[in-house]
């Protein structure tokens, strides 16, 4: 390995390496879980077919849609591993817990969001797996856009939100990730240096609201399904 290669990768080991790629990973899945919300919502287009065209559209990008694949699988797995270890380092620094939290304001802006962030985002990494296993992987349905044979996940979309665990499930689990980019984003901004302190507060409000925001245009499907069928 060349010098370059070894210094950069000694400098993601470090502590604010850790920090930094935390940040940059998170960033870029809090991008993605924008864009596939905003493409969830093509299920209320006044085209019944938006949603399958829409499904149709990506996988069609052939090699693209799969390198997009493996670089998402590779920013979660980098998240989640570098999340840990920046996890790990924390509690063992402070070898006593302390016997009452309370926000620290600037700059630590500690919260119960900041606290459970390693707890939410374990749920979120097994929701991940059960999304992926009961849509991506789910039950195969055909249907025709065109004449032209497509998979109909509208349909499977459809038959799994009918079902109680899904339909509340899932909405239960957006509010966790709306709490956990709540912290996330302002966290991610400052890891990367991005954020002049007098902007601190509106960053982190910012963050709240964008991940509020982002769960409710994940969970109204759901709920619309569940209710409106």
């Amino acid at each position: 390995m060349s010098p370059p290669r070894k210094k950069l990768l000694a400098a993601f080991r470090s502590p604010v390496g850790k920090k930094v790629l935390t940040g940059i990973t998170g960033l870029g899945l809090t991008i993605f879980v924008l864009v596939h919300m905003l493409g969830n919502l093509s299920y209320f287009s006044s085209d019944p077919n938006a949603y399958n065209t829409y499904s149709e559209f990506l996988t069609g990008l052939g090699p693209l849609f799969y390198a997009i694949e493996l670089g998402l699988l590779a920013f979660f797995a980098l998240h989640i591993v570098t999340g840990i270890a920046v996890y790990v380092r924390k509690r063992k620094a402070r070898s006593v817990g302390y016997a009452k939290y309370r926000s620290a304001g600037k700059p630590s802006m500690l919260s119960l969001s900041s606290r459970t962030m390693i707890v939410t985002g374990v749920i979120l990494g097994v929701f991940l797996v059960v999304h992926l296993l009961s849509f991506k992987y789910g039950t195969y349905y055909e249907t025709t856009i065109g004449g032209e044979p497509v998979r109909d996940l509208k349909r499977l979309l459809e038959e799994k939100f009918t079902q109680p665990l899904y339909a509340f499930g899932y909405p239960a689990v957006m509010l966790l990730l709306a709490f956990h980019l709540r912290h996330g984003i302002w966290s991610a901004f400052q890891s990367l240096g991005a954020i002049n302190p007098r902007l601190t507060p509106g960053v982190y409000a910012a963050g709240g609201i964008l991940g509020l925001l982002i769960a409710l245009g994940f969970l109204v499907l759901p709920l619309y399904i569940y209710f409106g069928q």
